[in-house]
């Protein structure tokens, strides 16, 4: 009896063990940055993304990432999909985390205040969404 208890035990054990985690997207370290450019702003915007799915490919490891950024002006009015990319991210070892960056030039009707940019992100592989959001402000300063 003691025998098959310590059997079924490491057997639970050992099945856990190696039972591979589900993917589970994740953003972190959101930024954004605005730049007097001479009569109108340039943006830079960043995010990082783990916890995605990786096909395992003759040694290499590969993803996709879609996403969108959206611009929330200081009125609250949201501009949805400002701009729209599709990174295809190949690397020799699996990938820990992917940056995401966007760029884009506001023009001098874009009021002074604070704006917030939203990455919307979606795992081509495993269609699982992600959420990041940075603020920034535009400035006579």
């Amino acid at each position: 009896m003691k025998k098959l208890i310590i059997l079924l035990f490491s057997s639970v054990i050992f099945y856990s063990c190696s039972k591979e985690e589900p993917v589970k997207i994740e953003t972190f370290s959101p930024e954004a940055f605005a730049y007097d450019i001479g009569g109108a702003w340039e943006v830079n915007a960043t995010t990082r993304v783990k916890g995605f799915a990786q096909n395992e490919k003759e040694d290499k490891y590969s993803a996709t990432l879609a996403f969108d950024v959206d611009l929330i002006t200081p009125k609250g009015d949201t501009i949805k999909a400002l701009i729209s990319r599709v990174e295809d991210k190949t690397d020799k070892e699996k990938m820990a985390d992917v940056p995401l960056e966007a760029q884009f030039d506001l023009d001098s009707t874009y009021a002074t205040g604070d704006y917030k940019v939203i990455f919307n992100i979606k795992d081509a592989l495993s269609n699982q969404m992600a959420t990041s959001t940075a603020s920034f402000k535009l400035s006579k300063d």
